[in-house]
């Protein structure tokens, strides 16, 4: 995909119906995606997202922690977290009405959901789809955090104007093998080809994203932060591991902006 189409896209989509505000680049960002795992409901979920709120109070004004929780959990969890922000795993796009089994936005914003992820590689949709949701997401103030599997369907996100795009090759997902040593190209062709697009979304990057040097090097090939899921929700110690990597986010980025 040619600089000329990618800058065509943006200006297509910025200009018929602008997007959501991208996300502060102020701070690192630390998204926790808790799937589906049995540590994602009720008080095992709960338990989690305290240790979150503990470590998003430690590191306040350092870094920003994102819990994507599913649906059923996110009324319990908001009511718990202030310092943390709870997104919603997926949305639909439709409005509230007759549309049984989908999840409307206003019902997630109802719950507690500050915003949602969109497209995980466990959930795709068409472009179409996210859209609407970035779109419709806007109107309502609040976030979208696109998932992406390359740096082209990365920059044709950007291009629909998200708060975030988060890049994450779908084979190193759970593998504990890191995109940041495994294929770090996909990650600074990312951030190259979203600059073109839209400069102002930040990207943060996924999939086998394990320990707090992991975390460091996302920072280093020029990501905001990082989107992990089975560090956290299957470590021994959660509070431990989302602290580890909080650290590590916030030292790279000093040593990266300072």
């Amino acid at each position: 995909m040619g600089t000329v189409l990618l800058s065509g896209l943006h200006a297509r989509y910025t200009t018929r119906s602008g997007g959501a505000a991208p996300m502060p680049k102020e701070v690192p960002v630390l998204a926790v995606n808790y799937k589906a795992y049995p540590t994602a409901f009720g008080e095992k979920g709960l338990a989690i997202a305290l240790a979150a709120e503990k470590v998003a109070e430690e590191y306040s004004g350092q870094v920003r922690i994102v819990l994507a929780v599913p649906a059923t959990e996110i009324a319990r969890i908001a009511e718990v977290v202030d310092a943390a922000t709870v997104y919603a795993q997926h949305a639909d796009p439709v409005e509230p009405g007759a549309h049984t089994g989908y999840l409307p936005l206003e019902a997630l914003k109802e719950a507690g959901a500050k915003g949602t992820l969109l497209n995980h590689s466990e959930h795709q949709v068409k472009l179409s789809h996210i859209d609407h949701v970035v779109h419709r997401a806007a109107t309502l103030g609040m976030e979208t955090m696109v998932c992406a599997d390359t740096p082209a369907a990365a920059a044709a996100a950007a291009a629909l104007s998200p708060t975030a795009v988060a890049i994450e090759p779908p084979e190193l997902i759970g593998t504990g093998i890191p995109v940041s040593r495994a294929k770090p190209e996909i990650v600074t062709n990312t951030v190259k080809m979203i600059q073109l697009v839209n400069p102002d979304i930040p990207v943060l990057t996924g999939a086998g994203i394990t320990s707090g040097d992991d975390a460091a090097a996302a920072i280093r090939l020029g990501t905001v932060g990082v989107l992990v899921a089975s560090a956290v929700m299957k470590a021994k110690d959660p509070e431990a591991k989302i602290r580890e990597l909080a650290e590590a986010l916030a030292n790279a980025w000093k040593e990266k902006h300072h």
